[in-house]
């Protein structure tokens, strides 16, 4: 039996959606509940094509939570039916407030599918892990397992980002 590929959790604002007024070439741009993104369709149908021949495991991180397999993730080009993490349905113990047990809730719930799973790589994209460096240090020091990429989020998930990926999931 063979083990589980990574999981890659996937935050949509700043990674997959790039804020900014500019639509470069290539790029799409649609409204989803009452907000607009932009996204670059190649950046998406590489992090596609690792799901679908398994890669890894997208699961999805975001405030968006449940809205992004539902809103978002077919015209984005993602497939439906990801695991989504809501800050709601972290196990007992991890809620904490807002924030979560170590201030941030997407911290707590990166720790919990860790914990579930503590032999299972983790590449965790998220534009906020830059600015969460302080939470998430101490714990990111302690597991080698886990891979954290922080687009800028102006720019979004770029391709030389998912060449770092590419390169850590071949190590594995």
């Amino acid at each position: 039996m063979s083990s589980p590929p990574p999981v890659l959790l996937l935050d949509v604002d700043g990674v997959l959606n790039a804020v900014r007024p500019d639509l470069p070439e290539g790029w799409q741009r649609g409204r989803f509940n009452g907000y607009v993104l932009s996204w670059d369709p190649s950046v998406i149908a590489r992090l596609r094509e690792w799901h679908e021949t398994g890669r890894v495991e997208l699961q999805w991180l975001t405030t968006w939570t449940s809205m992004a397999d539902r809103l978002l993730a077919e015209p984005m080009g993602l497939p439906r039916g990801l695991r989504t993490h809501d800050r709601d349905e972290l196990p007992t113990g991890y809620r904490g407030d807002r924030r979560g047990i170590s201030g941030w809730w997407k911290l707590a719930a990166a720790r919990a599918v860790a914990e579930a799973e503590p032999d299972r790589r983790i590449v965790w994209i998220d534009d906020d892990l830059a600015e969460q460096a302080a939470d998430t240090s101490e714990w990111l020091a302690t597991n080698g397992q886990v891979l954290v990429v922080a687009p800028a989020f102006s720019t979004g998930l770029t391709h030389d980002e998912l060449d770092r990926v590419e390169a850590w999931l071949a190590q594995g």
